[in-house]
């Protein structure tokens, strides 16, 4: 399957290969809400806590009599119905996360990839060197392109530090290495920049034979 490779001024410059087992699958939508759910638990703090009656201060003794108070009888100042006392099965300390197979996570990516390209949303740029650090050349560079919210994906470090700079200051545009590509970032974007020699690294991660 062809498809044309761009520059940043939107002119096409040549033609690349990409493979269908990656852009052109059947989208399943409840696998790529599963790997946003763990994403988002993976991320999640999870660090909420309130005290039991063993850790609440004060003493076990009992706060007055058994007997000739006219109260009810209590065999302590901790329970949860005492000001100050206890929560009773209040949250703790836990962690959120939950496992997701590679074979799930590589089908998610695929399904991602695969839905943004039918709709139109990928496109496949040459590099993003630039002469300058400038965020005005950039800016009208961009001008060539539709989006409102882009992300940028590429794999070579060296390359980008120009682009990197220059875009600090764009809002709604965002870097992120073909490594760290997941499929958050893929959905919430609306346009999504492949850079050409990263191609070859995400079909090397999304390989079903890893």
């Amino acid at each position: 399957m062809k498809n044309k490779v761009v520059n940043l001024l939107n002119k096409t410059v040549n033609e690349i290969e990409i493979p269908e087992s990656i852009f052109n699958i059947k989208v399943f939508p409840d696998i790529i809400h599963q790997y946003i759910r763990y994403q988002g638990a993976k991320n999640r703090q999870g660090s909420h806590n309130t005290k039991t009656r063993s850790q609440v201060n004060g003493r076990a003794k009992k706060p007055f009599s058994q007997k000739g108070t006219g109260n009810a009888r209590q065999g302590s100042s901790k329970p949860p119905h005492f000001r100050g006392g206890a929560i009773s099965m209040g949250p703790q300390d836990r962690d959120h996360s939950f496992s997701l197979n590679k074979k799930e996570k590589r089908l998610a990516l695929r399904c991602a990839l695969s839905e943004k390209y039918k709709n139109q949303e990928i496109i496949f740029i040459d590099n993003l060197k630039l002469k300058s650090h400038k965020t005005k050349e950039l800016f009208k560079s961009l001008n060539n392109f539709k989006f409102t919210k882009a992300l940028f994906v590429y794999a070579d470090d060296e390359q980008i530090i120009n682009f990197k700079r220059a875009s600090a200051n764009i809002p709604n545009l965002n870097l992120l290495s073909e490594k760290g590509m997941n499929v958050k970032d893929l959905i919430l974007h609306d346009k999504i920049f492949i850079v050409e020699d990263s191609l070859e690294e995400i079909s090397k991660r999304l390989s079903w034979e890893i």
